[in-house]
């Protein structure tokens, strides 16, 4: 080695000197020590030599295992030290003291080491000799696991070997094995550097460390991971919501099923979902968002291990299950002396499960249809029975109820005729009660008429006249009433009355004439024939019916002599006769009015409007008046009559009539009512212009020219003072006295020119003067109109 032929070089000067004179004194007995020291590779040591005084020169020596020749390595003398150049093949060599450290350490410094010490002592030197004998320990390198297969398939060997570059003996190994899912273990008794898993299977799956460990240090391997081919197994097919049956698993119509599968394998297995032999799905997982009845049947997960190629499947039973529709059903049918409890619900897979529960316990139960029989004697009124029904689609109970309880009151009968009157109907109704009430028609002699019914019996009879007096019982009967009621009836031809066999009434007025029907069964059919013996029917000719329980009453409106007067009959009748009753209406008049004399009759302004006064003669009531006009045309082809006015109060005699053509020549007359009687028409008329007055419009025409004239003088003053020259005689009475002569001159031109007329003037008298005192003249035209 490099260090050891280091070692075998020549020592120098410094080191020879002393070796010689510590040979040359050993002579005498030297002081020996002994000491066996160990030190780790790459750490430092210490060798103290001796526990002397300081000594006057020390020498270090080494000699490897297997060597006796030993090799200097360092020398102090006190004053200086020297380092063999080739004690490097032992470290980092240094002096400290007589102390020789060793950093750094190194395999070659495994050896022996001799430390010879020279001291003074009372004069004398003395040598001392310290041998050490030093061991170089190698820690563990980290280890490394090795496998010979890292993915063996199940069933074969695997051997796991922890390898070690280096280290000092005896090492020791440990191994740890972690699953995937799980915490790591130690495999006790495995304290080898190889082990052996044959044969391997799944449970040796996962990551496998091991540690190695010496005097010096422990260190631990990186995991390595046995990867174990295996599967696949055959799969195991999960359900949610987990529903089982005899056959395999059921869920809820229109419920979301998840189904699951799982087969242990490694690498994981593909999957593929069957129903029914045809592919729906791949993957683990399956889910079915809302089933319905046709999701029911055989469902198989295939399991497929790609790197084994191998298949396995697992096929299970899926049934959709479905309640049947609606609730349950509850009924209760009427028997002689019991009740018969009818529960059904219909439908549904699988069958509902139904059950009674009564007042006095739980009844019985069936499938879809149950029935229970009860002793009416043991039952009283509201009882109270209840049938649930149990689906295992249905998270809550069906159920319906029902009560007993009696009908109110008691049976009714009536009666009532065909079309034709060819059959009497009889019928009997008990409405109510749960169970309704049977129903059976019996005759006089208690025997019964058909065969009984609930709530309601009918029996038709055909219509004979040998009926009228025979009596017929509806009898009733319900497990909660007793005595069973009944009810009787008798036929019988109708029977009539009236109030009043005459009757009066002042014409216009109105009438009301009443019949009462006092018996009959079947129910009579009345009706009202008129004087004519026609029905009588409502509607514009004055005729009301109105009917009030067995009464039918006439009324006529506007009563009219000729029209309404005579003798009117009430007839009834049933299948087993007819009756009949009459009532004589007598229709009076009001009496006549007095008699009307026009007075005076004028035409108005334009011939289109006329001015009318009356007056009448004679004793007399009356209501109003009537005013008529027509066209009058001599001869035989005058105008008819039409009003010109109506509904005048009884104390007007007088009338304005507009609305006249000019070009027409009317006739007037005036008639005296009394309600609706009409007296003698007065005498004819024609209206006469009115007598002429000119004094009113010469009035007006004056006062108007006078303001006219008014007007147009004050404009004439006004304009001549503002303009003299235009009119000079008012110029100078309005002008100053001493401007009028200029203005004078300067005028007359332009009033010829105008062509006004000068006024005549009286010589010797002054302009001023002249011009008042000349005449006005007034000009007035008065028009007369027709």
């Amino acid at each position: 080695m490099v260090g050891h032929r280091a070692l075998r070089r020549p020592p120098g000067l410094l080191l020879l000197t002393p070796f010689c004179l510590l040979h040359l004194g050993a002579s005498g007995q030297p002081d020996e020590e002994a000491a066996s020291i160990q030190g780790v590779r790459g750490s430092s040591v210490e060798l103290a030599c001796g526990s002397q005084p300081a000594p006057l020169v020390v020498f270090w020596s080494f000699a490897p295992l297997g060597s006796l020749i030993p090799r200097p390595v360092a020398v102090i003398n006190g004053v200086e030290s020297k380092v063999e150049a080739g004690a490097s093949a032992l470290g980092t060599v240094s002096l400290r003291n007589s102390s020789l450290v060793l950093g750094e350490l190194r395999e070659g410094a495994r050896g022996h080491f001799l430390c010879q010490a020279l001291h003074e002592a009372g004069g004398q030197l003395r040598t001392t000799y310290s041998h050490f004998s030093l061991t170089v320990l190698v820690p563990v390198s980290k280890p490394q696991v090795r496998l010979s297969e890292p993915s063996p398939v199940e069933g074969t060997f695997v051997v796991a070997t922890c390898a070690v570059r280096e280290g000092t003996e005896p090492v020791i190994f440990a191994w740890q094995h972690q699953a995937p899912r799980g915490p790591g273990e130690t495999l006790v008794g495995v304290t080898e550097r190889l082990f052996q898993l044959d044969p391997v299977n799944r449970m040796h799956l996962g990551w496998y460390m091991c540690s190695a460990h010496n005097a010096v240090n422990r260190l631990s391997s990186d995991e390595a991971f046995l990867d174990v081919v295996y599967g696949p197994d055959d799969p195991v097919v999960t359900v949610e919501p987990p529903h089982v049956t005899e056959e395999g698993f059921w869920a809820s119509e229109k419920e979301e099923v998840t189904l699951s599968c799982l087969a242990a394998s490694n690498p994981p297995s593909h999957y593929v979902w069957l129903r029914d032999h045809t592919q729906v799905h791949t993957g683990p997982t399956y889910t079915i968002t809302s089933t319905s009845r046709a999701h029911t049947g055989l469902y198989t997960c295939l399991a497929h291990n790609s790197r084994l190629d191998a298949r396995t499947q697992t096929t299970i039973q899926l049934t959709i299950y479905y309640p049947p529709e609606g609730q349950p059903s509850c009924a209760v049918l009427p028997t002689f002396g019991a009740v018969t409890l009818v529960c059904t619900w219909p439908g549904g897979l699988p069958a509902a499960q139904l059950q009674w529960k009564g007042p006095q316990g739980t009844g019985p139960a069936a499938l879809s249809n149950v029935t229970w029989s009860h002793a009416a004697t043991q039952l009283a009124n509201s009882s109270v029975f209840t049938c649930t029904g149990q689906h295992p689609a249905l998270a809550l109970l069906a159920l319906c109820r029902i009560t007993l309880w009696e009908p109110l009151r008691r049976p009714t009968c009536r009666t009532m005729a065909t079309t034709g009157d060819q059959f009497i109907m009889l019928s009997c109704e008990w409405p109510g009660g749960e169970p309704p009430a049977l129903l059976s028609w019996l005759d006089g002699q208690q025997q019964p008429l058909g065969s009984s019914s609930p709530s309601l019996a009918v029996h038709v009879l055909q219509a004979q006249e040998d009926l009228a007096g025979r009596d017929f019982i509806c009898r009733g009967t319900h497990p909660l009433r007793v005595p069973d009621p009944h009810c009787r009836l008798q036929l019988e031809a109708p029977q009539l009355a009236v109030a009043e066999p005459w009757v009066s009434v002042l014409e216009g007025g109105e009438a009301w004439l009443a019949c009462a029907l006092l018996g009959g069964m079947p129910p009579a059919q009345l009706l009202w024939l008129g004087p004519q013996h026609l029905p009588v029917e409502p509607g514009p000719s004055g005729f009301m019916l109105h009917h009030e329980g067995t009464q039918l009453r006439l009324g006529i409106q506007a009563a009219d002599p000729a029209h309404h007067g005579g003798t009117y009959h009430c007839v009834a009748h049933n299948t087993l006769g007819s009756s009949s009753q009459s009532i004589q209406l007598e229709v009076l008049r009001y009496p006549a009015p007095p008699n009307v004399t026009i007075s005076s009759l004028t035409y108005g302004r334009h011939r289109r409007e006329v001015q009318m006064q009356w007056a009448i003669r004679g004793p007399g009531n009356l209501t109003g008046f009537l005013v008529q006009r027509r066209a009058s045309v001599p001869g035989p082809g005058a105008g008819a009559w039409e009003t010109a006015a109506g509904d005048i109060e009884p104390e007007s005699r007088t009338r304005r009539l507009g609305g006249l053509d000019p070009g027409v020549l009317y006739a007037f007359r005036v008639l005296a009512l009394n309600h609706h009687t009409t007296g003698h028409p007065s005498e004819v008329k024609i209206p006469a212009d009115p007598p002429f007055s000119a004094y009113p419009a010469v009035l007006g025409a004056a006062g108007t020219g006078m303001v006219v004239a008014t007007v147009a003088s004050l404009l004439v003053f006004q304009y001549a003072a503002r303009h003299p020259e235009t009119f000079p005689c008012l110029g100078q009475l309005l002008a100053p006295m001493e401007q009028s002569h200029p203005h004078r001159d300067s005028m007359e031109g332009p009033e010829a020119q105008a062509g006004i007329e000068t006024p005549f003037t009286i010589p010797g008298s002054e302009p001023a003067q002249e011009s008042m005192d000349v005449p006005v003249n007034v000009t007035i035209t008065v028009t007369a109109m027709p």
